[in-house]
């Protein structure tokens, strides 16, 4: 499972793995470059920050 967040939603996608999965999550940032290829948060339209996986 991955989610795709800003910054502004970076703890409800936390929250989310760990509800749905009961596992750790892994937090990685993106980096710029794949940032700028239109990857979106899930929850707005914002540029995605972060990936939340398990």
């Amino acid at each position: 499972m991955k989610i795709y967040s800003c910054k502004d939603h970076v703890e409800l996608a936390l929250d989310v793995i760990v509800d749905e999965t009961e596992s750790f999550p892994v937090l990685e940032e993106l980096e710029k470059e794949s940032n700028e290829l239109s990857t979106t948060c899930e929850y707005c339209k914002n540029s995605a920050t972060y990936m939340v996986s398990n």
